[in-house]
């Protein structure tokens, strides 16, 4: 039997809190160790109760989602983080993927959204909104979708285009095959691409934005 999946939730919203809490305590294989409606009372229970999964509301009294993640990355904390906002603007999304988020999902669908995005951060996936997914491929039509993209995706995605298997691109990066196969899935989520060889030929076809 896998261990369940510890979570702490910090959102300073009581109705979202509890709404969270609530789905999350009716799943079999998650555990709520901890609620929080403010910044500092957040780190300090992550600290605590070293749970896998942090859901974190961006803006919270004390410090906001961003400083608590920072902390969290800084201090070598074990917590993954998700994010919940009501912001879906490209910028705003580009910055939580530099800081290195995995997980980020709007408010207005969080109820619907948070099993499935915890379900996928644990399994090292990337989890966006459908709803963010939609705005950002309609607000960089024609634009540089390349642009969300982590420096090390562009990198993978770089040797993608050179034709590289992952076996291969992970020798050359020093990373486990797995990882290079994360980063995959990572990025044809991000660019809205399916299919076996829609990276090489996304790669080829935008060989000057890489």
């Amino acid at each position: 039997m896998h261990d369940k999946i510890k979570i702490v939730i910090a959102d300073d919203h009581p109705l979202m809190n509890h709404g969270l809490s609530s789905i999350l305590q009716n799943q079999h294989d998650f555990i709520l160790a901890a609620q929080a409606y403010d910044g500092f009372s957040a780190l300090e229970l992550i600290k605590e109760t070293k749970p896998d999964i942090a859901v974190l509301d961006v803006q919270m009294p004390g410090m906001d989602g961003f400083e608590v993640a920072r902390t969290v990355i800084r201090e070598g904390l074990t917590a993954k983080i998700v994010f919940l906002t009501m912001y879906s603007d490209d910028v705003f999304v580009k910055k939580v993927f530099e800081l290195g988020v995995k997980g980020y999902v709007l408010k207005e669908n969080a109820l619907m959204d948070i099993v499935n995005c915890i379900r996928a951060v644990m399994r090292g996936e990337f989890f966006i909104s459908p709803q963010i997914s939609n705005i950002l491929l309609s607000n960089n039509s024609g634009r540089d979708n390349i642009s969300i993209l982590t420096q090390s995706e562009k990198n993978i995605l770089h040797l993608i285009g050179q034709g590289k298997s992952s076996k291969e691109i992970a020798a050359e990066l020093f990373i486990s095959v797995k990882t290079v196969e994360n980063h995959r899935s990572n990025i044809c989520k991000k660019l809205g691409i399916t299919g076996s060889s829609a990276l090489l030929k996304y790669a080829l076809t935008n060989p000057k934005k890489l």
